[in-house]
């Protein structure tokens, strides 16, 4: 589908450039950017690697376990539906602590393999559990503290400072993960999607 919508476009802003008498615009912008993009992406290599480098040593550092540890009793009051001993938990806290050191290649594996525990233990196979819906909203919107792809992309851009990004993103990150966490537990409340939460049907659900 974002295919079909990328060459819409594409082809949108041909005719309309050519009716318009722009037609030569459109294709010097079209060679400046790819040339713009060439430059950023091999501007990136080495601020990357220095980056991802610093994480890497953190994380065999053992401060990604750290941080894991650290998340365990948040993690217990965000999943009351999953077993502390169970793999999910493991995989969910080793995914957040990466996300918030910004080891996003780290990361992801680790989500895959959440994820596809969360799914062991969810009944209904073709409805995502709450604690399947809660940690994809705490992943999409997890705090970050050091935002190393930002700090690339700015550092390539010429920026002359790339990590005074840092203070912000930690803000912003820290509020978005707040609202997530707040969304998704007022909306696991409600009659129209509670009534379709997998564990509760079949009473697994723990009650207080």
């Amino acid at each position: 589908m974002i295919n079909i919508i990328w060459f819409l476009f594409i082809i949108i802003g041909i005719i309309v450039a050519t009716v318009t008498g722009n037609i030569e615009a459109v294709t010097q912008a079209a060679i400046d950017n790819a040339e713009l993009a060439v430059e950023l992406a091999i501007g990136l290599v080495g601020v990357m690697a220095l980056w991802l480098g610093i994480m890497k040593i953190a994380e065999e550092a053992g401060l990604v376990q750290l941080l894991g540890k650290a998340l365990r009793p948040i993690m217990i009051r965000l999943f009351p539906e999953v077993p502390d001993d169970h793999p999910a938990m493991g995989a969910m806290i080793m995914n957040m602590a990466a996300n918030v050191l910004g080891l996003g290649n780290a990361a992801t594996p680790l989500g895959l393999k959440a994820m596809t525990e969360l799914n062991k233990i969810n009944e209904d196979k073709d409805t995502a559990s709450n604690a399947m819906c809660t940690f994809l909203a705490i992943n999409t919107s997890s705090v970050t503290l050091i935002p190393a792809t930002v700090i690339a992309y700015r550092a390539a851009a010429g920026s002359a400072n790339p990590t005074e990004i840092i203070g912000p993103v930690i803000i912003a990150t820290l509020a978005s993960t707040i609202a997530a966490i707040i969304a998704v537990k007022t909306l696991s409340k409600l009659p129209v999607f509670s009534s379709t939460n997998p564990m509760k049907k079949k009473n697994i659900v723990k009650t207080k």
